[in-house]
């Protein structure tokens, strides 16, 4: 360690506060840990991301550049956050289906989980493992996700069903999947979700964004 809650070699612009610990030495430029957040070695977080007060990052877990995680959220290992995600206040992920304090699972019988590029988990969601959010999918507040979420899928509850559409910018859509912003959408099948219709230049709403650094990689 460089310091007493940084590793050295990181980036000069990484901000840790002094009463964060940020272990890992793979945090991109511009990203910033806030106080009482603990990074542990061995996780991956990309480029000006926002890690707010007492998060919790696990070795193993993977976060894109430009994601925000809000207070109190739990990130365990396997768990694979892609680009410009955002993680409500007190959101928590799993990485085991059984756990048992006696009978501790070696890595390879735990379970991963992918957010992909744009979508949202609300204040105090359980995102059970083994699950895929689809890109720019939004899940509300308090909803428990127990089965993949397509694309730009609105869902809520416990367990979390879909209860309508988004677009990429957040807005709901109405049965015509046309946006207010512009943006315009078609119904792949409700397994996949919704693909970009209209306004091809705008990269964010038409569909799942080209392959960067931080997209997902099979642990």
């Amino acid at each position: 360690m460089s310091g007493d809650n940084r590793p050295g070699g990181l980036d000069p612009s990484v901000f840790v506060h002094p009463k964060g610990l940020c272990e890992s030495d793979r945090v991109g430029p511009g990203t910033r840990v806030w106080a009482f957040a603990h990074v542990l070695a061995g996780a991956e977080i990309g480029a000006d991301c926002n890690i707010c007060d007492h998060v919790f990052i696990e070795g193993g877990a993977r976060l894109g550049d430009r994601v925000t995680v809000k207070n109190a959220v739990l990130v365990w290992d396997l768990v694979t956050v892609e680009d410009e995600v955002f993680l409500g206040p007190q959101m928590v992920f799993t990485n085991d289906l059984a756990p048992r304090a006696a009978f501790r699972k070696p890595r390879e019988q735990l379970v991963p989980t992918l957010v992909r590029h744009g979508a949202t988990v609300g204040a105090n969601a359980t995102v059970v493992c083994g699950v895929t959010i689809g890109h720019h999918a939004f899940v509300a507040a308090g909803a428990v996700v127990v089965r993949d979420v397509p694309a730009h899928a609105l869902v809520a509850g416990s367990p979390a069903r879909r209860t309508g559409w988004v677009c990429a910018c957040g807005r709901r859509l109405g049965d015509d999947l046309a946006c207010a912003c512009g943006r315009g959408y078609r119904l792949v099948d409700e397994r996949s979700g919704l693909r970009g219709a209209t306004n091809p230049a705008v990269q964010s709403g038409v569909g799942p964004p080209p392959a960067g650094r931080y997209r997902y990689r099979p642990p």
